[in-house]
């Protein structure tokens, strides 16, 4: 386990080329101003996997540090998300596709189509037809190259099984969930694994609430890491690929210094069990598994 790198591969989905890194740097709630900085320190300290998404509203700051990184497309892991239909499946198609087209601006000067390496649906959204209708734009998408792998995000298991009396592609390739300690979902994480459903874990640090819990301070000086360290380290054991984020560049740093240690049988036993009587307990939502 301490032989993973930042460009060490998720297991799922063992039949896809493309696979997500192991670590990403999301960049929720990163104002555009400041977007293109954070991504290119993420991306010269070592990050190989970038998060955005259409609500984020920072896909082309996104595609320009990427671009301007001086790293090789190919390189470069990109997920994207689409929140909402758009009436149709061309409509959504072309609303995707623009998203594509701003994350990868360079595609054009270099005689290639622009693509991204996943695009997921960022919600459950509101009906099975609305459903139906994104995951066919994201089918067209993967079918042409310019989404080497589509997913989904948020959706529980029922939402996941619905999917079989409409999809093309199924199982999608991957599921962004929110995990970390006290939120496991272990019914859908087992679902997900069954299935070989790449799993990347959305607020792996509790959104600092829980920095001072007694178990985490007492594994981080055992280690000589922060606490935040030892949550992500959690993550990359549990073969979630979290998705840390920051706008400081020793922040940035310090996340993806984690691949020196190791948790213990024990200590990944312990924080498996701060959660009662296995009752998730999230910062922002847990998947709806009916």
């Amino acid at each position: 386990m301490s032989k993973l790198q930042p460009t060490s591969l998720l297991k799922y989905p063992s039949s896809l080329a493309t696979r997500m890194p192991c670590i990403g740097f999301g960049t929720w709630d990163s104002p555009a101003t400041i977007t293109k900085a954070s991504c290119l320190s993420a991306l010269k300290l070592g990050y190989r996997h970038i998060d955005t998404a259409q609500y984020y509203a920072n896909e082309a700051e996104v595609g320009n540090a990427v671009a301007e990184s001086g790293i090789p497309r190919e390189d470069v892991y990109l997920t994207t998300k689409i929140l909402s239909a758009r009436g149709s499946v061309d409509k959504t198609y072309q609303a995707c596709l623009k998203s594509i087209e701003i994350l990868d601006p360079a595609a054009e000067k270099q005689g290639r189509k622009p693509y991204v390496d996943q695009f997921i649906i960022h919600n459950i959204l509101g009906s099975i037809e609305q459903r139906k209708e994104v995951w066919a734009a994201l089918e067209r998408l993967y079918d042409e190259g310019r989404a080497k792998s589509i997913g989904v995000s948020n959706w529980g298991i029922g939402k996941i099984e619905e999917m079989k009396t409409y999809a093309k592609v199924w199982p999608p390739h991957a599921n962004q969930v929110e995990l970390h300690a006290w939120c496991q979902q272990r019914d859908l994480v087992e679902y997900c694994n069954k299935n070989e459903i790449g799993i990347s874990a959305y607020a792996p640090l509790v959104r600092n609430r829980e920095a001072h819990n007694e178990i985490l301070v007492s594994m981080a000086k055992n280690h000589g890491k922060t606490t935040a360290q030892v949550l992500i380290r959690y993550c990359l054991q549990k073969g979630w690929a979290p998705l840390p984020k920051s706008d400081r560049e020793e922040r940035i740093k310090e996340n993806l210094d984690v691949f020196d240690i190791e948790l213990s049988g024990e200590e990944m036993e312990r924080l498996d069990n701060v959660i009662s009587d296995g009752e998730d307990d999230p910062v922002v939502q847990v998947a709806n598994n009916d």
